[in-house]
């Protein structure tokens, strides 16, 4: 039954939309956008709508579409943080974090004490041992708080994990094991690093616990709450999911089902999940799964991840490769975490079934090998609007964009990455210079490949305005600017967090600009982004959004 109309009065209306950029007012209707203009335009043009003040004193902008996120910002906080920065949690309470070993053997004592069962395991999450030169976190680190009770910290990267002798000898690998991704030290013993999930998977029960509380329907309702903070209206699940069986698809159609929930869902197969069929089948099946979809939970794209992560040492890059190690040893290069005649089934399926692919490639020859498989199957199967992402791209190079943009491809870039690990890429991953282009948004531009930036939540906080302040200024914890020539202007960052976001989505004809017949997502600041100093972009206040026309309230 059709709702009575609505108009939305703001101090300024930013609409993206290029025929009309600003207005004073939103006039909505079922969800949808009537028009926008002055409240007397829209009035004259839709009949005697009431007028809605909540915003009257805010700027009104399309809602941030995270394009790369994952639902684990809302599941990780069943445990207790223990991060590098302060984070503020689900619950508005600011972590506090570990900012040395000692802080973290610190928490973990105190929260040892804290569990009566002593079979019960002890797990933390974000701890990052690359902002500790000198030491990797190892399990004689954690032995010193328990040689008896499973210990596992899981890094800021969620690429890597790190467990105490007593979840080895649980698991039976204290002594060996033949699984890529498990170092060992001068005894041949593994030291306890546990890098991508093949090595991962050893701590089984605490893997397995991750995965419990990530079908946990309220685990995407704070995630969803998370989003709404920020201002987010659509976030995304990049393809930590396996959307085989009804169940599986009625976790997200359910829990977005709920009145009032606060965005809109986009949760992305990855086949590599243990997804059942031959590529053909898993193809078929992620186009058939398109009609599951409602209007706040979207299926039908997929995402897989190629290697690893930079600040691991686990992603794959061209040479010169990483820096060597403290010791004057060369580091190995990364992982492939699907092997290329495997991706290159899987890819090839999907573009011939007018799927788009997502695909994670955080080092160079990642990306290679993407514009390879990608350039193989456009070259045998023509699809002119494939909207195939390279997710991450932080080490792509100019000749690599511009074949990226020779292809039709898209780039979701990690901007954030320049704030959180920009001085160590410089200093300890690949120095300077490549420092310097890392998450090279200005480049794209030139190079003609269209784009937009992210947060990866939860390996860094989920935030349009702060991933946006991130590729503007570019710079790092330290404070220094780090490649002052691949900022961007703040027109192209909001343009990347809406509009661009929702093209790679195939979401841009429903949301990313305020204008007629679009879905009436918007996010309410204190400040229009376009007037702040743009080193103030990340503190502009949310203070609300509206998701399908619904005002989801003020932030809690």
């Amino acid at each position: 039954m059709s709702q009575p109309g609505i108009i939305h009065r703001a101090r300024r209306v930013v609409t993206l939309d290029h025929a009309v950029p600003t207005a004073e007012a939103v006039a909505v209707r079922d969800g949808v956008i009537l028009g926008v203009g002055s409240v007397e335009q829209m009035r004259a043009a839709w009949g005697p709508l009431p007028v809605d003040d909540t915003f009257a004193d805010s700027v009104l902008l399309p809602g941030f579409v995270e394009a790369h996120s994952h639902s684990l910002e809302g599941a990780i906080w069943a445990w207790e943080y223990a991060g590098y920065f302060p984070r503020l949690g689900p619950d508005g309470e600011l972590r506090k974090g570990c900012q040395t070993f000692d802080e973290l053997i610190d928490l973990l004592r105190r929260l040892d004490a804290e569990l009566d069962d002593p079979t019960e395991s002890l797990t933390v999450w974000g701890f990052d041992p690359i902002y500790f030169p000198g030491e990797r976190l190892a399990a004689h680190h954690l032995d010193v708080v328990s040689e008896t009770r499973p210990i596992c910290v899981i890094h800021a990267s969620l690429h890597l994990i790190t467990v105490n002798t007593a979840l080895m000898e649980r698991e039976g690998f204290a002594d060996g094991c033949d699984v890529e991704g498990v170092p060992v030290g001068g005894d041949g013993r593994p030291i306890g690093e546990l890098q991508e999930p093949p090595a991962m998977s050893l701590a089984r029960r605490e893997m397995l616990a991750l995965w419990e509380v990530l079908a946990d329907p309220a685990s995407l309702r704070r995630f969803a709450d998370m989003a709404r903070v920020v201002g987010c209206t659509t976030v995304t699940e990049l393809g930590a999911t396996r959307l085989s069986t009804d169940d599986e698809l009625a976790l997200w159609t359910d829990a977005a089902a709920v009145d009032g929930f606060p965005a809109r869902l986009v949760a992305l197969l990855n086949p590599a999940r243990g997804q059942p069929g031959t590529p053909d089948e898993i193809a078929q099946h992620t186009v058939a799964i398109r009609a599951r979809s409602t209007p706040r939970a979207r299926f039908g794209v997929v995402k897989m991840v190629l290697d690893g992560s930079i600040q691991g040492f686990t992603a794959r890059l061209n040479a010169p490769g990483y820096l060597p190690h403290p010791d004057g040893t060369q580091r190995p290069n990364g992982i492939w975490l699907i092997e290329p005649e495997q991706f290159s089934a899987w890819f090839d399926a999907f573009h011939r079934h007018h799927v788009t692919v997502h695909t994670h490639v955080n080092g160079d020859q990642a990306v290679d090998l993407l514009l390879d498989t990608a350039e193989a199957a456009i070259a045998s199967h023509s699809w002119l609007d494939h909207r195939h992402t390279a997710q991450h791209t932080q080490l792509t190079t100019a000749a690599q964009y511009r074949r990226m943009a020779r292809l039709g491809m898209n780039a979701n870039i990690f901007s954030n990455h320049i704030f959180y690990w920009g001085d160590q890429h410089r200093s300890i991953t690949v120095g300077p210079d490549r420092a310097a282009r890392m998450d090279a948004c200005s480049t794209a531009d030139r190079e003609g490949v269209r784009y937009s930036v992210h947060s990866d939540a939860s390996v860094t906080p989920l935030g349009s305005l702060h991933t946006m302040w991130c590729a503007v200024n570019r710079v790092t914890a330290s404070g220094d600017v780090l490649g002052p020539d691949e900022r961007i202007s703040v027109d192209r960052a909001l343009r990347a967090v809406t509009v661009d976001a929702a093209h790679q989505l195939r979401m841009d004809h429903e949301i990313g600009t305020i204008e007629a017949g679009k879905l009436a997502d918007f996010v309410a600041l204190g400040e229009d982004p376009y007037d702040v100093d743009p080193i103030a972009l990340k503190d502009i206040e949310v203070r609300g959004t509206v998701v399908g026309g619904e005002i989801t309230g003020p932030p809690a």
